[in-house]
């Protein structure tokens, strides 16, 4: 670190504090909207609101099936990404913005049938890649549905 000051730092971060009220929230690889850590529906529908293009109105129709399908459901953003929880009970389900889908995540998604085309290392966790015209509303609703009832994922914060 030859030539640094220790007000280097400092300097960056305050340069990055001064963005301008209002202004559009960074999109980070893939198009992923960068949206601080937030419980409650505002935060949710700022990232909705910021996912670009097609994938918005997607994030809008994702989050009208999830409140109708899973009464009572809380929200909040994590790990820049929406998440859907039930008090007490965990999280369920989070969404994901990539360059030419959005990932929506069950996090016992094992359980639910028929189950989720996606899976990796998490033996619970399942998903589905919805690219631009492809979401099957009447299978998701179903997948919210089972998904909510499922004791969920607890970690940090939980709703």
């Amino acid at each position: 670190m030859a030539g640094k000051t220790p007000r280097e730092p400092a300097k960056r971060a305050d340069a990055a504090a001064a963005k301008p009220a209002g202004a559009e929230p960074a999109l980070l690889s893939g198009g992923n909207p960068q949206i601080p850590k937030g419980d409650g529906d505002a935060p949710v529908q700022a990232y909705i609101a910021a996912m670009p293009g097609w994938k918005s109105g997607l994030g809008r129709r994702l989050d009208d099936l999830i409140v109708r399908n899973a009464p009572g459901v809380r929200k909040a953003v994590r790990w820049n990404s929406p998440f859907y929880g039930v008090k007490d009970n965990g999280w369920f389900a989070s969404y994901h913005v990539f360059t030419r889908y959005v990932k929506v995540t069950f996090f016992q998604g094992a359980s639910l049938r028929p189950l989720p085309p996606g899976s990796g290392k998490d033996k619970d966790a399942r998903w589905v890649d919805i690219h631009q015209g492809e979401l099957d509303e009447e299978q998701m609703a179903s997948w919210i549905r089972q998904a909510a009832a499922l004791p969920g994922w607890k970690h940090g914060t939980t709703p």
